[in-house]
């Protein structure tokens, strides 16, 4: 019986060989099948070449960087991504998790850490996890905003269609399903990132910050997604499903 079929086959993108290889080693020996890359362009050659379960992807990298290949990951398939950053990096693991990434790492880190983490996500991946599944069609409408799931768009009152990102769309999505119920940040982080919610609910913060200026006619006094002290947030509006 070939093993190497049930292995979970990672995608390790590291520009640097010195932490490459010996990761990819470790992780070897952990009873994962690694194919290692140096740059974005041979990662996207490996994703369409290999069935690949998940990437573990350094965000700054010579060349198209660890956010841009993370973005092109996320707009084309559900492959789930950790990223691998620097203690400087506070804006890239943002940006990083508002564009779907499911876990990051900063370096210096642990492989045991690292590997820890990676079977989290898999798990998740592996059981649904509590990663929301939209419906593939269908829309709910809600204080003049229609959210239509199977075009992942957002339509105002005079049907213009205006742009979220990934971490916004997952956001909105999560609060429409369950109008007028608090929402933790850990729920929050669990229904939209898809992994545990230990690390780092500020993104969850910026995600509300950015989806307000969208939706609110006052960002200063939002009345649609409000904000619910020592709980988290609630979308105070009734919703239809259309």
């Amino acid at each position: 019986m070939d093993m190497s079929a049930e292995q979970p086959h990672l995608l390790l993108v590291d520009d640097e060989r010195s932490i490459r290889e010996p990761l990819a080693q470790y992780l070897t020996k952990q009873g994962f099948r690694v194919t290692q890359v140096g740059d974005a362009e041979a990662a996207r050659t490996r994703l369409t070449a290999y069935a690949i379960d998940l990437v573990i992807l350094d965000v700054m990298m010579p060349g198209e960087d660890g956010l841009s290949l993370c973005r092109h990951i996320r707009a084309t398939s559900e492959t789930p991504v950790i990223l691998l950053t620097a203690k400087t990096e506070e804006t890239d693991r943002i940006v990083g998790l508002e564009m779907g990434a499911d876990d990051y790492v900063v370096k210096p880190f642990s492989p045991r850490e690292l590997a820890a983490r990676i079977k989290v996500v898999l798990r998740r991946m592996a059981g649904g996890g509590a990663r929301q599944h939209a419906p593939d069609s269908g829309s709910f409408a809600f204080a003049g905003w229609v959210l239509k799931t199977g075009e992942r768009a957002l339509v105002d009152r005079e049907g213009v269609s205006v742009p979220l990102s990934t971490g916004e769309y997952n956001l909105l999505l999560a609060l429409v399903t369950r109008p007028r119920q608090v929402l933790t940040r850990d729920q929050l982080l669990d229904l939209t990132q898809g992994r545990e919610a230990a690390a780092f609910d500020r993104a969850i913060d910026n995600q509300v910050s950015r989806l307000r200026k969208k939706v609110e006619a006052d960002v200063r006094n939002p009345t649609l997604i409000k904000t619910v002290w020592g709980g988290g947030y609630t979308l105070a509006a009734e919703v239809t499903r259309l």
